[in-house]
């Protein structure tokens, strides 16, 4: 890799949590896909533009990319070195030949300069060390006139769904694990404007978006899941075993409540965020 300004998470999404992810992408990729649609509405990729993709992780919203970018090209960029082995895999298998996957931390990356068209990232940017510094270096990646599109969480509150869902659980998830530190950067819109704005773009609007996340086909599937996730894993790992399996019991039954002919779905909100690259800058 290049230079790397975050550390801490290039160490963790290359240990053990990075390979979780790479394991079993469509786990992951079910409980965000509902919102794959809103977010390629809102990046509005045509055939011919060259893309960027940032926090790409195993890939699927870079693939997205290229069948939209069919005469274009789109690159994928990733701190973690296990999924981006899989991301790779996924594009070949897929026959993908638009599409390149290049291993880095994007708020230091050497890209071109004025050399994507779109810039989209399905939560990837929450993760930054500095994050108007990187978005002031992704913006002078961007053409003038480039769109900036991405999403990221909306808060959440003791009587959301995944709250109730996961209630038994809670009071172990006392603190972040590695990979997870700073998915709470950039909740608040008022603060998305105000490090977007300071990185100079203009244009730019936070909208909510809700949609159901597939956690599993049953909710003994969806209990697997949750228990496998790193957070998960990370606070539970000096419980002892008969207290995991009660609070799985009672996390399971707590999930019959969300089971559909879909699976177990469960509302999820986050905001879909656009920018631009502003056209003229008498600075550029």
């Amino acid at each position: 890799m290049h230079t790397i300004a975050n550390r801490q998470q290039a160490e963790a999404w290359n240990d053990w949590e990075g390979i979780v992810w790479a394991e079993q992408p469509e786990r992951y990729n079910g409980m965000m896909g509902a919102f794959n649609a809103p977010l390629f509405a809102a990046a509005g990729v045509e055939a011919q533009d060259w893309v960027l993709d940032v926090g790409c992780g195993t890939g699927q919203t870079t693939r997205l990319a290229a069948q939209r970018a069919y005469d274009g090209n789109v690159v994928g960029i990733d701190l973690s070195g296990p999924m981006l082995v899989r991301a790779r895999r996924d594009a070949a298998t897929e026959g993908l030949n638009n599409v390149t996957f290049e291993q880095g931390d994007a708020q230091v990356h050497p890209f071109p300069d004025r050399g994507f068209d779109v810039l989209i990232s399905r939560g990837g940017v929450m993760f930054f060390a500095d994050h108007v510094a990187a978005f002031t270096h992704l913006r002078h990646a961007l053409v003038p006139g480039g769109r900036l599109a991405f999403l990221g969480p909306q808060p959440t509150g003791p009587d959301s769904a995944y709250a109730r869902a996961t209630a038994a659980l809670s009071p172990f998830l006392r603190e972040a694990s590695p990979a997870s530190r700073g998915m709470g950067s950039l909740l608040d819109p008022a603060r998305i404007r105000q490090v977007l704005a300071t990185s100079g773009f203009t244009g730019i609007e936070v909208d909510p978006c809700v949609a159901p996340m597939t956690f599993g086909a049953n909710a003994g599937d969806a209990a697997d899941f949750i228990f496998s996730m790193g957070p998960t894993r990370y606070n539970l790992r000096d419980v002892d075993q008969a207290t995991i399996t009660r609070v799985r019991a009672e996390v399971q039954n707590a999930l019959a409540e969300f089971e559909t002919a879909d699976g177990v779905c469960i509302p999820g909100a986050v905001w879909i965020v656009t920018a631009t690259r502003e056209r003229i800058s008498s600075s550029e």
